[in-house]
């Protein structure tokens, strides 16, 4: 047992925070990670060369919140990624360790690990260890700013007293600190950010009262074919098809019907019928993950349905007029919906049953680096 007190930047607080670490515990490298999945969801898909294990995890969590991967030292995954806010960040668009603002909003990593893609945009985007190096190592955007400083960052982790012990116990090779075990260990530990003990899973597992008779009648419209037909992109227990897809959110005048940069797959396929497609986001949690689209330009729930509703967006005036229910290349599933205002307000509370509270506050998802609440 270990036990020592060290000084700290702790993302989003702007001030050297001191605190004690007291009782930390080393697991040992070869303790398999146990699963504590529900009926219904299966074992995630871990690639062969890394196999999950405790101590990966335990060291993920860490590196999650560490600032010191970031170029100012204020930043860490965390910063982009909020527990409170289902793992997304509460903005339109995320802004980078250097202050640029980014083009896209964050994405949820709520249930990533049952993602097939796992970006906004890049279909060829599959593995959660190489997307862990993007928001290290990109340059356009610029998001934790350590393109060119990857051995500096290694040397400070090396240096660490929690990471001298975790590293070796994650990784016991001859040289466990190499930027590889990091995104490993980030994508060991967000495979664990699983989230199904909303109301609405509690009601499918025997509580009859967990939700509210609006939402059992939302949830009936939602897998209606007929009605209002949601699950055909927001289906599974996961709610997403994770594909692509064009929902009519613009229709500018132009090939380019998507205001640049955000042209969606067409970005890597050149295609022009792929302008304006966009992977489909769990709803789980989506209650907390406000704005909404892969811009934040929809403020709230009630407005996204209302684009449905539509089947498009119109935007009478500026730069961005247009009337999205006639994009050239929209889903043809995107006919409209012809919801009562009871209907909307059924669909809105089921949509709010998949909130998952628990996820928010669980503890072997924290902060590790700030004091244990009590």
């Amino acid at each position: 047992m270990l036990s020592w007190s060290l000084t700290i930047r702790v993302a989003g607080f702007g001030a050297l925070t001191a605190f004690a670490l007291l009782g930390f515990q080393v697991g040992t490298s070869s303790a398999p990670y146990r699963w504590d999945l529900p009926p219904g969801f299966p074992t995630p898909r871990v690639p062969p060369d890394n196999p999950m294990s405790e101590a990966k995890v335990r060291l993920g969590r860490y590196l999650f919140y560490d600032t010191r991967l970031s170029v100012n030292g204020m930043e860490s995954c965390a910063s982009c990624h909020r527990q409170e806010l289902a793992f997304t960040d509460g903005r339109a668009a995320a802004v980078g360790a250097t202050g640029e603002s980014h083009p896209r909003s964050s994405m949820s990593l709520v249930n990533v690990a049952y993602s097939s893609v796992l970006t906004w945009s890049d279909p060829d985007m599959r593995s959660l260890e190489k997307q862990a190096l993007v928001p290290m190592l990109g340059e356009h955007p610029e998001e934790l700013g350590l393109h060119g400083r990857e051995e500096t960052v290694l040397a400070k982790l090396a240096a660490h007293p929690v990471y001298s012990k975790l590293f070796p116990e994650a990784f016991p090779e001859s040289n466990p600190f190499t930027l590889s075990n990091v995104a490993k260990a980030l994508a060991s530990f967000e495979r664990t950010i699983i989230s199904a003990r909303s109301p609405w899973d509690r009601f499918h597992h025997g509580d009859s009262n967990a939700i509210s008779d609006s939402a059992k009648r939302g949830e009936v419209l939602f897998f209606s074919d007929v009605l209002a037909g949601c699950f055909r992109c927001h289906g599974g227990f996961n709610f997403s098809d994770s594909t692509f897809h064009n929902t009519g959110l613009y229709n500018l005048a132009g090939d380019f019907s998507y205001p640049s940069p955000n042209l969606g797959i067409y970005s890597h396929t050149k295609r022009l019928a792929d302008v304006g497609k966009f992977k489909t986001p769990t709803l789980r949690n989506v209650e907390l993950t406000a704005p909404y689209m892969h811009d934040g330009s929809i403020a709230t729930l009630g407005d996204v349905l209302d684009h449905y509703a539509a089947g498009g967006r119109t935007i009478e005036t500026g730069p961005f007029a247009g009337v999205g229910h006639d994009n050239p290349h929209k889903d043809p599933r995107m006919t409209g919906l012809h919801l009562t205002a009871q209907q909307r307000e059924d669909l809105l509370a089921f949509l709010r049953s998949l909130t998952d509270r628990e996820v928010t506050q669980d503890s072997r998802l924290s902060n590790p680096f700030l004091p244990a609440k009590q």
